[in-house]
């Protein structure tokens, strides 16, 4: 990390004074960059700015967070959670399966099949979050917000309706579950963060992706893929969060508008979340690919051959067990 970004951002993130209401006239207004590595016509994104929006209207311009799109502070994926730690940015939209290498527990929702709609997920998030905001607080940050990705599929050059059609493709995948999975039902995964794969892609180096039909969108997959499959096969989700030290500066009132915009908001982001599937299939057919409903027995054939995952990924992370198996009970699986 540069220290000409360094010292740029906690600048940027430094107290000035604005002709603020009396009102709010004791918090000196703060412009907080949030840093996100989706682009501007990204839901995630658009969630952000509606945030900023309201957090800006209902502090008198106390408080402006100011979106910083497109990985534009320098930021890759990976780096987000240790950023906002670190206070090299103040906030951030963090996707938490990215951030495994720092806390294994983040990847809980990425687990194959662990949950197989958006009402099961939100079940699972019962038990998860506050897991997520043990972690959080350990990193020195707050959650404000979290919104899922739409399901995750498989985006191919080919048409494959049984696991033999997908054996050593190569894909491209976010997460160590993801690439265990593909690797149990026989395809060759690469783990690329995103902002790489448009690359991958272009060179030949990966002939297709697991993601959501939203990052479909976003990398313009229909210039180098043919099929999305439906698989829906995994979740994960944005993560809104704001340094503690930061949080602070905040004066108590205008910490409480803040938090409760973000749990008055969230609902509304979760139905931006299954809005913008729909609206993304769209696109990507009208793009030129093609989308397949995976047959009955590939689905039971998926599901069977990454069963194990579940067990393993507890054995793997301890701390996971105490939630999953709670919501697995509750879901009548156990």
């Amino acid at each position: 990390m540069k220290l000409g970004r360094r010292t740029a951002l906690k600048a940027g993130a430094g107290v000035a004074m604005l002709g603020a209401p009396a009102v709010v006239r004791a918090q000196a207004a703060l412009k907080l960059p949030l840093a996100t590595v989706w682009p501007d016509g990204n839901f995630h994104t658009i969630n952000a700015k509606k945030f900023a929006e309201e957090v800006k209207a209902g502090t008198s311009g106390a408080i402006d967070i100011d979106v910083k799109s497109g990985g534009q502070l320098g930021f890759k994926g990976p780096e987000q959670l240790r950023a906002v730690r670190d206070g090299l940015v103040p906030m951030a939209d963090i996707l938490n399966i990215q951030q495994i290498g720092d806390e294994p527990i983040m990847g809980a929702e990425g687990i194959p099949f662990i949950s197989n709609n958006i009402e099961e997920l939100k079940v699972l998030h019962k038990y998860l979050r506050p897991e997520y905001e043990k972690v959080a607080l350990k990193n020195n940050q707050t959650i404000l917000y979290m919104v899922p990705w739409p399901t995750q599929y498989l985006h191919l050059k080919v048409k494959c309706e049984s696991l033999d059609a997908l054996k050593a493709i190569k894909i491209r995948v976010p997460d160590k579950n993801a690439q265990d999975m593909c690797s149990a039902i026989g395809m060759a995964p690469a783990l690329i963060p995103w902002g790489e794969t448009i690359a991958a892609l272009s060179s030949g180096a990966v002939a297709g992706v697991s993601t959501s039909s939203v990052s479909g969108v976003d990398g313009k997959f229909w210039e180098f893929l043919k099929f999305f499959h439906q698989t829906n096969h995994a979740w994960s989700c944005q993560i809104v969060t704001i340094n503690n030290d930061t949080l602070k500066k905040i004066s108590p009132a205008n910490q409480k508008v803040m938090i409760d915009l973000a749990k008055k908001l969230e609902p509304d982001f979760w139905q931006t979340s299954l809005k913008a599937d729909a609206d993304s299939n769209k696109k990507l057919t009208d793009g030129g690919m093609q989308i397949v409903i995976p047959p009955p027995q590939m689905v039971a054939d998926l599901r069977k051959r990454t069963e194990p995952m579940i067990a393993e990924f507890i054995k793997r992370v301890p701390a996971a067990e105490k939630p999953i198996k709670a919501y697995l009970v509750e879901m009548k699986r156990a």
